[in-house]
């Protein structure tokens, strides 16, 4: 398998990377676009100065909605878990 070398730019400097396939680029170009945006956002609505703080701002906007769905994940999992349990036991009580 060929890999791809695929130029991103995020906070207008350059990064190489090499990616696995084209879902792979499509993903790190949406990404750093989807940064980028956010960049721009908090420069327009804060006084911000430093790109790093922009950048740090947005990595835990990232990392803070990763954290929600995985928590948001792990409640539904758990509802359906339960959910299932009392299924299984109506089927118990009346198949005896």
């Amino acid at each position: 398998m060929e890999k791809l070398k695929v130029n991103v730019v995020i906070a207008g400097r350059t990064y190489p990377l090499i990616v696995k396939d084209a879902t792979e680029e499509e993903g790190m170009r949406k990404a750093a676009k989807h940064i980028n945006n956010l960049i721009l956002n908090f420069e327009q609505n804060y006084a911000v100065a430093d790109k790093q703080d922009v950048l740090a701002m947005c990595a835990l906007q990232f990392a803070s909605k990763l954290e929600i769905n995985s928590l948001k994940t792990s409640e539904e999992a758990t509802e359906v878990l339960n959910k299932l349990n009392e299924l299984t036991e109506v089927l118990d009580n009346h198949l005896k």
